[in-house]
């Protein structure tokens, strides 16, 4: 099968498509002919080996991410986090799926959905695909999706609730906009100028043009402030926030959540009762790889970059 090969830490040139030996599903696991996956900060991250986390914390996390992901080269070679697509085979003790099953799955830090097929556990973060969506709209809902239906369940969000979102636009930050009207809160959203209108039409009520207004200085405070982008200044986070506030951000909550495949069916429902929905910046083919990471490097996606993976007839 095809693959996309990350042969050194770098920037996107690393990446090569590769032919590998095609994978065989254990007795619990199924074989999924992957149809779409994504461009995802993270895997970008990865590829880069930029923790992102800040200078000082980068600095110290180094040594210890090149221990779990591997020295000169992730251990992984085949990065990619999230995918949807058909079961092309099952193990012999597979009972919730079966051959041609539409399905949408998180790997997290197995990786390995740059390619045309994976394994997954029948057991893992796997479910069947919205029947509403195609698999690009799909494929994200499993990481962007997940990690803000997670990391907002956090602050209980309750109805009436004010709740910020900063860095509005991109992947987590869409869904985020959706899930906490979903909770009936009233959502402000940061963004740039040219996004406006985007986050608008996902329900926002209120928007901050973060290049013109500094939210800290309106003098508004929130129940729930999340940085989906964990760019909030250290001295900025709490002047905005109620007494009795929560503050989230994407990168210090995420090293602490677990997924579970009943929040994917959570999303999945929301999907087909048409409450949640993916924002698509790009698509690129498997074959653009080198592109689509290049793009997201830029910082100014909106939503997703997916990736559509091709299969001889």
């Amino acid at each position: 099968m095809k693959a996309v090969i990350c042969t050194k830490y770098g920037p996107p040139e690393v990446l090569q498509i590769r032919e590998v030996e095609k994978p065989t599903p254990k007795p619990n696991e199924v074989l999924v002919k992957i149809l779409a996956t994504t461009a995802h900060i993270g895997d970008t991250k990865i590829r880069r080996f930029e923790p992102g986390l800040g200078p000082v914390k980068d600095f110290f996390f180094k040594p210890v991410m090149r221990l779990i992901l591997g020295f000169k080269r992730p251990r992984k070679k085949i990065l990619g986090m999230e995918f949807s697509g058909e079961i092309e085979s099952i193990g012999k003790d597979v009972t919730l799926f079966k051959v041609g099953d539409p399905v949408f799955a998180s790997t997290e830090f197995r990786f390995g959905t740059y390619a045309q097929y994976c394994c997954m556990p029948e057991n893992g973060i796997l479910a069947f695909k919205p029947i509403n969506m195609t698999h690009e709209e799909a494929a994200p809902v499993s990481n962007g999706g997940i990690t803000a239906l997670i990391h907002l369940r956090k602050a209980n969000i309750r109805k009436g609730q004010k709740v910020l979102i900063y860095g509005a636009s991109g992947s987590v930050g869409t869904y985020a906009i959706q899930i906490a009207k979903n909770y009936g809160a009233e959502v402000t959203a940061v963004c740039s100028t040219s996004n406006i209108e985007l986050v608008k039409s996902l329900g926002a009520d209120k928007v901050i043009d973060y290049t013109k207004e500094d939210f800290t200085q309106s003098g508004e405070t929130y129940d729930v402030i999340y940085d989906a982008v964990g760019k909030i200044e250290c001295s900025k986070r709490k002047k905005a926030l109620a007494q009795t506030g929560i503050y989230l951000n994407v990168l210090a909550a995420s090293g602490n959540i677990i997924l579970k495949v009943d929040d994917l069916n959570t999303l999945k429902d929301l999907c087909e009762a048409g409450k949640l929905k993916t924002v698509i910046d790009r698509i690129y083919p498997m074959d653009e790889i080198i592109e689509a990471h290049r793009y997201v490097d830029k910082g100014h996606k909106k939503g997703n970059v997916v990736i559509t993976v091709a299969h001889d007839k």
